[in-house]
């Protein structure tokens, strides 16, 4: 048992020694969230082992059979008037084989005015992106771990150009049934583009995150904690705004020390009636807070909130997010049990 795996934790630890963040790779949407329940706890949960089947996109070892027969409907008129949205679908063929699980995740950009480089009107353009992926998890053994990998395929339309890819999600669950607690380390986006968009080759947004939750025993509460973009150290870089300026007009920079770069991976969720027909959802995201903080005034930068309800076999959610005084997302969320 222990060699069949052995090729799946080198993978998984060697990919430590690539970094990449937004902005330096291609298809971004994919580290993106539209899930209502992902975003009200702050934007990247990955421990939820429940009938929650959105969750398989994200973390691959969360498939089980309690997403028999879900089918979930994600959206959000995102920043800027993108669209962006999810669908995931999981079936189990039985308990020996567990659960299958496909996804989609697409956005669309909207229409450009297109010029030249002289200023002439080349008339108006638009740009997409989707990605298919297809997730199965396993238990290792008879033990507490679940390993699971989603095979992405992804395509992006930009004005004329396209491009191709192919991506894997890893990843690696552990699950205390007693203490109902869980811990997971997911590398998302390990991949390449089979088709350039003009013949220039570039790297996937690789990305690696460890989430731990647990619901305590007597409040109905469940709390998470993720370190997200484990792939890049450090991840925060001084604001030119927050130079400081002593009476002889000297500037000193910004001093992004040690602990500050710790809470930029840090995310913190919790969910009230975790597995109720009602819950209430709270998150903050402590990157987002920081690089989205204007200087000398609150605004209340990465906090979410959201709520879901269960009517019969329905369940919808909500959430609001903060990101600047200019511009929030309000993500909607749909399940179906077609049991």
């Amino acid at each position: 048992m222990l060699k069949k795996f052995i090729p799946f934790y080198f993978i998984l630890f060697n990919t430590f020694c690539f970094a990449q963040l937004g902005g330096e790779s291609t298809y971004q949407f994919l580290n993106l969230v539209s899930s209502p329940r992902q975003a009200a706890l702050g934007g990247k949960v990955l421990t939820n082992i429940d009938w929650d089947v959105t969750q398989g996109i994200y973390n691959p070892s969360a498939i089980n059979v309690e997403m028999d027969n879900q089918f979930a409907l994600n959206y959000t008129n995102y920043l800027g008037g993108i669209k962006f949205g999810t669908a995931a679908y999981a079936y189990t063929v039985d308990r020996r084989v567990q659960t299958y699980h496909a996804g989609i995740t697409f956005i669309n950009y909207g229409d450009f005015a297109g010029f030249d480089e002289d200023g002439n009107e080349t008339g108006d353009f638009s740009g997409s992106e989707i990605a298919l992926s297809f997730g199965y998890a396993a238990q290792v053994g008879f033990s507490d771990f679940y390993v699971g990998a989603n095979l992405k395929l992804i395509n992006s339309s930009l004005e004329q150009f396209n491009s191709f890819g192919i991506a894997t999600d890893l990843a690696l669950m552990y699950i205390d049934e007693r203490l109902e607690f869980q811990g997971t380390l997911v590398v998302r986006n390990l991949g390449t583009q089979i088709t350039t968009y003009a013949g220039v080759q570039e790297s996937l947004p690789l990305e690696i995150d460890i989430g731990l939750s647990q619901t305590l025993e007597n409040i109905p509460l469940r709390w998470h904690l993720t370190f997200e973009n484990l792939q890049q150290w450090p991840i925060g870089e001084p604001n030119p705004a927050r130079a400081a300026t002593d009476l002889e007009g000297n500037q000193e920079q910004e001093n992004v020390g040690f602990l500050a770069q710790v809470v930029r991976h840090t995310i913190l969720g919790a969910e009230l009636f975790p597995n109720k027909g009602f819950n209430i959802r709270l998150g903050y995201n402590f990157r987002r807070a920081e690089e989205l903080r204007i200087v000398d005034q609150r605004n209340f930068s990465g906090i979410s909130a959201g709520f879901s309800i269960k009517l019969n076999k329905m369940r919808i959610s909500y959430t609001h997010a903060k990101y600047t005084a200019a511009s929030n997302s309000n993500f909607l969320g749909l399940q179906i049990d077609l049991r």
